[in-house]
């Protein structure tokens, strides 16, 4: 059984689900892999052949539909839900056909397996479709207490290990860009994290390569290294909350041209969350950072939203882009991350995770933005 304080937040969830759902007149919800699942029960689905669903009325009683084998890895609290285990005798997509007992008006996982979507409208004739996130999307985005404090918790681990970064501690001239990624990963691991979801690891040429994927390239001196990294950590009862920062270092003085690139970047990114208020668009935040980048002369070297959304997943709404007029409410949380790239030669970025509360914007990550040299 949950503790009573994600007992109380999930049920809160599951009540604003529904006054959701019959908003927008669905009278079915079908919740497969993905985020939503854990988010209101805290179990996440295996992506299994196996179908597992929470199936969740307008106007009854929830069931999480799941194989038997695997029932027993749910923290079941039947304060939230019923459990209807299936045997590998049985249909399971029957069984979740006469849970939806009729109701015509479903929503579905936006990520539920095509296999299970497809049986499922053999079996339910005469119905129309939706996407979950039509009505989850909203309301996941805005995070309630539990939730911030399991992001305020994640991205002090992660400052840890950017701490560690920005002294020197971790070795990287000489280094791969992968075995400097993998000590990223296994430090994230160490201080509390369940999961790495990734660790960027870019250098010299590389760092103007936003995704970069960490390579054999050893590390030189005298050159910037761009290091974004970020992971799950579990706080309490929560599900794993994600971590997700980017600093940037430089094995060596910085010439002038990096030294002045990244002052444009340093400043933008301040102005950006100085914007990240409630009632301020998404889109104003992203230009709050952009505008600033292009009157230095670098606009055409942003190359991306300014931020995204983070939770449960790493990337979830709200985005911070241009033409998003969605207004910042408080318990909005995202990042803000400008990046200036200058292909082929050197780049870099700075990430910080950001929740908008009443009292203005509240940081995730304290890690020092100067561009630190780390001679090592």
């Amino acid at each position: 059984m949950t503790s009573g304080g994600a007992m109380l937040a999930r049920s809160a969830r599951l009540a604003a689900v529904r006054d959701r759902m019959r908003e927008l007149s669905v009278e079915c919800l079908l919740l497969s892999v993905g985020a939503d699942l854990p988010w209101l029960t805290g179990y996440e689905a295996m992506p299994l052949e196996r179908v597992t669903m929470l199936v969740l009325p307008a106007d009854d009683e929830a069931t999480l539909v799941v194989p038997e084998l695997e029932a027993p890895r749910v923290a079941h609290d039947a304060r939230l839900f019923a459990m209807r285990p299936w045997k590998e005798s049985e249909d399971a997509i029957e069984v979740i056909a006469a849970l939806v007992a009729g109701r015509s008006r479903l929503a579905i996982s936006d990520r539920t397996w095509a296999v299970h979507l497809l049986a499922l409208e053999r079996r339910l004739r005469a119905t129309s479709w939706r996407a979950a996130s039509e009505v989850t999307s909203p309301l996941r985005s805005v995070k309630d207490p539990l939730e911030i404090a399991a992001l305020a918790a994640a991205g002090a681990a992660a400052d840890r290990v950017a701490g560690a970064l920005l002294s020197g501690e971790i070795p990287l001239i000489g280094r791969s860009e992968a075995d400097v990624s993998a000590e990223l990963g296994r430090r994230l691991v160490a201080e509390g994290h369940v999961k790495v979801n990734f660790a960027i690891v870019g250098s010299g040429p590389n760092s103007a390569s936003p995704h970069h994927e960490p390579g054999a390239r050893r590390i030189e001196a005298g050159e910037p290294v761009v290091c974004d990294f970020g992971g799950s950590l579990q706080l309490d009862d929560t599900v794993g909350y994600c971590s997700d920062i980017t600093r940037t270092v430089v094995t060596g003085e910085p010439g002038g041209e990096l030294k002045e690139l990244y002052a444009v970047l340093q400043e933008a990114q301040q102005l950006a969350v100085q914007a990240s208020r409630v009632g301020v668009a998404c889109e104003a935040v992203d230009a709050a950072g952009r505008e600033h980048i292009a009157r230095a002369g670098y606009g055409d070297a942003f190359i991306h939203r300014i931020g995204h959304g983070i939770g449960i997943e790493e990337h979830e709404e709200p985005y911070m882009v241009a033409g998003n007029e969605t207004r910042l409410v408080a318990g909005h949380a995202f990042s803000v991350e400008p990046g200036i790239y200058l292909k082929g030669r050197f780049g870099a970025r700075i990430e910080d995770v950001v929740v908008a509360t009443k009292s203005g914007p509240l940081r995730c990550n304290s890690a020092d933005h100067l561009l630190h040299v780390v001679a090592t």
